[in-house]
């Protein structure tokens, strides 16, 4: 069995595809169908870099939040994976989601005892105390809390995703009704499990067309060039859009602007 706390993506692989963007709604003649408005207009570079080199900075206000991240000490949140690793499995049946948990934990490095479980309307979670070596783990504390996910499928399926692509087939909603809002909730719940080897890393604004099942995510990443060089800045939208009929979801992961830019002595500044 396979676990993952991260979807491992990577920025340089996949840049070629075009973005789409959200949208401010404006009126429209009655006889015809909602125009695609173009995306808000982007943020100066300044006030990019100001977000990006924050250290209390993550994501904008009103950003999903995940139900464990009030945990007072360290822990782990993963999805447990079909045999493959290839997506995370989805189920209605508890004793199936325990089934696959239970194997789950026992193939893991570090496995820990049962402690009880939840479940949501996305999710059944299975709670183990986690228990690590001495020199491993918490400093002082060699146990720490894990939590494990099988979705639930009435709510949203991931089969036959790939998890290591940005663009592409996203999942499936299967709850309805399947709008902005609800696409809102799917992608901003998946960026805290996507993995990007950048230094800094931010969700710096997003949006969702009013006119359809459209969600798009502002981000931005600062890579070190090398000693005595300024880093490199990019600004991509990644755009999830649903089929409000089937609830499929795809992605797009356009790269939008990339400049140079550093923090000097803590302020951020812009290079030539």
């Amino acid at each position: 069995m396979r676990t993952a706390a991260l979807l491992t993506i990577s920025l340089s692989s996949f840049l070629a595809s075009c973005g789409g963007g959200g949208s401010a709604e404006v009126p429209v003649p009655p006889s015809s169908e909602p125009a695609t408005q173009s995306a808000p207009a982007l943020p100066s570079d300044l006030d990019i870099i100001a977000k990006l080199y924050d250290p209390n900075f993550s994501v904008p206000e009103g950003f999903f939040v995940d139900e464990r991240a009030s945990t007072s000490q360290s822990y782990t949140v993963h999805h447990v994976l079909n045999p493959t690793g290839a997506w995370e499995r989805c189920t209605d049946d508890f004793e199936q989601a325990q089934a696959w948990e239970a194997e789950d934990n026992a193939s893991r490095s570090v496995s820990g005892y049962y402690v009880g479980s939840i479940e949501n309307e996305r999710y059944f979670e299975f709670i183990r105390e986690l228990e690590y070596n001495d020199d491993v783990g918490n400093i002082g504390d060699p146990t720490s809390p894990g939590f494990a996910r099988v979705f639930k499928c009435s709510h949203s399926s991931r089969d036959n995703v790939d998890r290591a692509a940005l663009s592409g087939y996203a999942g499936t909603l299967n709850a309805r009704p399947v709008n902005a809002d609800t696409v809102a909730d799917f992608a901003e719940y998946f960026w805290q499990f996507s993995f990007f080897p950048q230094r800094y890393r931010k969700v710096l604004d997003t949006w969702s067309d009013p006119a359809g099942a459209e969600h798009t995510l502002l981000l931005g990443f600062a890579s070190t060039q090398g000693t005595g060089q300024c880093d490199l800045v990019e600004v991509v939208e990644w755009t999830f859009t649903a089929d409000p009929m089937t609830g499929r979801v795809d992605g797009d992961f356009s790269l939008v602007r990339s400049f140079r830019a550093e923090l000097l002595d803590g302020t951020p500044r812009l290079c030539d």
